[in-house]
């Protein structure tokens, strides 16, 4: 465990925006729809977390906010530095910082009441960061079934994947924000490198020498 005396966190700077380096070999990516997200928040709250920089200034985490802060026409951010971390610390927690976020689960129950109750004082939801589709989706009267997409299979015969092949339906977009509503509908990922999607979703198999994908 790294040395609590020398933790990021425990000392803030401002530092002059076009001082930070973009990180060439970051995989995460932030989407124009996303960034206008982010500096939404920025807009309303002030800037609550740090971005985080090696000691060369190359950022490590915060690009999405970054670039949201240039969409604001900031000059100067809150900055934290991770010193004495080996390149391989780096690099990992890049990977690191945006994935064990997405580990996290929801209590529906609960999200759905603390999100009534700021609709009841007429706060404005799309700065929570949920899109139309996955609020209706939460709303939606899980015990009736209404338009539960899962309530759609209800009832259907049923049949071996072996025995009856493939049944597909084939669905265009007309661009990136309408597959991520649909990727969130069904609770499957949706990248360039998936062929198909299971609905009700299913574990990852190989059916008839074509690899299904669908969220674990």
């Amino acid at each position: 465990m790294p040395n609590a005396q020398s933790w990021p966190a425990d000392h803030v700077e401002r530092l002059p925006l076009d001082s930070l380096v973009p990180d060439a070999r970051n995989a995460r990516m932030h989407s124009d729809a996303q960034v206008a997200q982010i500096a939404a928040s920025i807009r309303e709250w002030g800037w609550t977390i740090p971005v985080l920089v090696d000691e060369q200034g190359t950022i490590i985490a915060g690009h999405g906010r970054v670039l949201a802060a240039l969409k604001l026409g900031l000059t100067d951010v809150p900055v934290m530095t991770a010193k004495g971390w080996s390149d391989s610390q780096r690099r990992a927690y890049v990977i690191a910082d945006n994935k064990l976020a997405e580990n996290a689960d929801w209590d529906r129950s609960m999200l759905r009441i603390e999100l009534e109750g700021l609709t009841e004082e007429g706060f404005n939801l799309d700065l929570v960061g949920f899109s139309e589709v996955e609020l209706t989706s939460l709303f939606l009267d899980r015990e009736e079934g209404e338009n539960d997409p899962n309530a759609e299979w209800a009832g259907m015969p049923g049949f071996e994947q072996e025995a009856a092949g493939f049944h597909h339906v084939v669905v265009h977009f007309s661009d990136q924000d309408g597959m991520d509503a649909f990727a969130q509908l069904v609770g499957q990922p949706v990248t360039k490198t998936v062929r198909y999607l299971w609905f009700p979703p299913v574990e990852p198999e190989r059916v008839a020498g074509k690899v299904a994908y669908a969220a674990a």
